[in-house]
């Protein structure tokens, strides 16, 4: 039997009647205790943002940043580049992040739509938000399209090598760590 996950309401979804607001809007970057901010992909915070509707909420990470004094940032790139969740998997059409990033190669949904768009809107405000506060540690969910970091998905089969967002903030020097999620 699985531990229960709360949410502080900031990194709750909003519901349909909610407005949607802006996780980062805290004037100071640092945030509470002068604390150094760090992105880390939302459902591993425990946010039910994955395509399926879930989430991989890593009970061993949160602890890891709360004793190394680190104000975890949760920030999903799909859904901030605009796809819903629950929503289709999707992958890296057939070569890697780096081509999808210089307009070489596509991200598809699983059901061929291209979705290129929303990854790389979510990529660039993954990295708009590590600018805007000073952010330069990731902790990103491995074998994401998105976040991968070692591991990502091209043609639908899992391979080596980082999704979108994590090659883009690796690209503008942001240190990008990969996590499975699900530990306890």
């Amino acid at each position: 039997m699985g531990t229960a996950h709360t949410l502080p309401d900031r990194w709750r979804r909003p519901t349909y009647d909610e407005p949607v607001t802006d996780p980062y809007e805290a004037t100071d970057p640092s945030g509470p205790g002068g604390a150094e901010p760090v992105l880390v992909s939302a459902c591993l915070l425990g946010r039910e943002c994955r395509y399926d509707g879930r989430h991989n909420a890593d009970d061993a990470l949160a602890r890891e940043l709360e004793q190394r004094g680190l104000r975890a940032v949760p920030f999903c790139p799909e859904e901030q580049g605009g796809l819903g969740t629950p929503r289709p998997a999707a992958w890296i059409e057939s070569k890697d992040a780096a081509a999808v990033l210089d307009g070489g190669d596509r991200v598809v949904s699983e059901r061929g739509r291209d979705v290129t768009a929303q990854f790389l809107a979510g990529a660039r405000a993954a990295l708009h938000a590590c600018r805007e506060h000073d952010i330069r540690r990731a902790f990103l969910k491995e074998r994401s399209p998105s976040c991968g970091v070692c591991h990502t998905h091209v043609h639908g089969t899992l391979t080596s090598g980082p999704g979108v967002t994590a090659a883009l903030l690796q690209r503008a020097g942001i240190a990008v760590t990969g996590v499975e999620g699900h530990r306890r």
